[in-house]
């Protein structure tokens, strides 16, 4: 058994992934009159306060940006978005 399989480590072919744990996901959707500096200083903000982390970023050809944002899900209540 190699040292990330100790650890809870389960890769599979391609990319690594943690194994038991457990995801909450937030979509957002910024509209195109948002800039990148903007919406960088709001994403910072959630991720400083609330825990939430970049899961991904799409940009469409009209200049909006679909987010997801993720943070680990525990039994304690956490802090929601806020816009």
């Amino acid at each position: 058994m190699g040292p990330a399989a100790r650890e809870g480590w389960r890769t599979g072919p391609g990319l690594g992934s943690i194994g038991h744990m457990d995801y909450e996901y937030a979509p957002l959707r910024l509209p195109p009159n948002v800039d990148r500096v903007t919406a960088t200083v709001q994403l910072a903000i959630q991720a400083e306060f609330s825990g939430w982390e970049l899961a991904r970023v799409r940009l469409f050809r009209d200049g909006t940006r679909q987010v997801v944002l993720r943070r680990r899900r525990v039994n304690q209540p956490q802090p929601g978005l806020s816009y």
